[in-house]
């Protein structure tokens, strides 16, 4: 069966809104979708979280404005406690607005505006469309059903670097063999380098080492590498034989990076879950710390390289000090320790 949700299943959706009529209204909404079924409503982000644990939705909308706790700072806690489409409802929400991009950035997978001018249901008018193309597009399968992410799929590796990243990743890949795990990586450095960056990689490299393109799908023996400048690289779910692929996503800089190791760990965290690998090795400030903590929240396994070996220990201090890495290596034990904790996923799901 394909990540992907089919049309003939039944997505559970859980409403969360501080307005008792908007829970109504959207509730109303959404129930008119034979497609959708509403198993719940909050009207706070504790209820929200509670009822997440209990009732396990395949999707959640929820608002922005809320006592105690906005919108968007439940969403980063719930791509950490558990990572899951969102479709943010708001009419703070507009198309290309800050605040639609810091969702997006934040994991959420769809933004609906309330239509303006309207009145009662009519408000929400399409918000049930935007929930099938959020669980479709995310492969959220209904519970009991295959995910894809077992009967032999691949684990993803995932590496964030930096100052110094250049000469690291040339010794990690150095031990990967011809047929490694499907390999991101997001390297900070200016456009105008990374398509020769990718050639040195290659021409050292057993395994083939390319740029990322809009769709490519990650499989064994591939490893990819982020081309700097205009996207963010992210991470989404495809179809059984090959579960993931590879998007370049237009967006301002995250932590003063485009692309950033952040916006890919969040994603591998939200699609691939336990069934990756996230490395983050030398670099300056704390980019990438946030989604590798993301990462082994979701399950992922987890690497830093070591003080002693960086070239700037900024970035995996910041990882270590969040508790975002599991185990901190010298530079030369973290290739085959990749390789050990892929094989290991490996051969979980089989």
């Amino acid at each position: 069966m394909s990540g992907h949700r089919t049309y003939s299943d039944i997505i559970s959706v859980l409403v969360v809104d501080d307005s008792l009529t908007s829970r109504a209204l959207i509730a109303l909404a959404l129930k008119r979708n034979p497609k959708i079924k509403v198993v719940g409503t909050a009207g706070t982000p504790l209820e929200a979280k509670d009822l997440i644990l209990k009732l396990k939705p395949d999707v959640l909308t929820l608002d922005v404005e809320m006592p105690g706790m906005n919108g968007l700072q439940f969403l980063e806690k719930i791509m950490r406690l558990r990572p899951m489409p969102v479709v943010m409802v708001s009419s703070l929400m507009a198309p290309r607005s800050e605040m639609t991009e810091m969702a997006c950035r934040l994991g959420a997978v769809e933004c609906f505006s309330k239509s303006s001018g309207e009145h009662g249901e009519a408000i929400f008018a399409g918000l049930a469309d935007a929930v099938v193309r959020a669980a479709s597009q995310h492969g959220s399968a209904p519970r009991g059903m295959s995910t894809g992410l077992s009967g032999g799929s691949d684990p993803i590796v995932a590496i964030g670097a930096s100052t110094g990243g250049v000469e690291a990743l040339g010794e990690v890949l150095g031990s990967f063999p011809e047929d490694c795990p499907p390999t991101v990586i997001v390297q900070h450095m200016p456009q105008q380098f990374s398509k020769n960056f990718a050639r040195r990689l290659n021409a050292i490299s057993r395994p083939d080492v390319c740029l990322v393109t809009d769709g490519c799908k990650l499989v064994r023996g591939k490893v990819f590498i982020a081309p700097g400048g205009e996207a963010h690289t992210e991470v989404t779910r495809t179809g059984r034989m090959s579960p993931y692929s590879c998007h370049l996503v237009s967006g301002p800089s995250l932590n003063g990076h485009r692309p950033s190791v952040d916006a890919l760990f969040f994603s591998v965290a939200q699609v691939a879950g336990r069934h990756a690998v996230g490395v983050i090795l030398t670099g300056m400030e704390t980019d990438g710390a946030r989604g590798l903590l993301a990462m082994r929240e979701a399950g992922a396994r987890t690497i830093g390289q070591d003080r002693n070996t960086s070239v700037i220990y900024g970035m995996p201090k910041a990882a270590f000090e969040c508790g975002a890495v599991e185990t901190q290596l010298p530079l030369s034990e973290i290739g085959p320790s990749i390789l050990r904790l892929a094989e290991h996923r490996t051969q979980e799901s089989h």
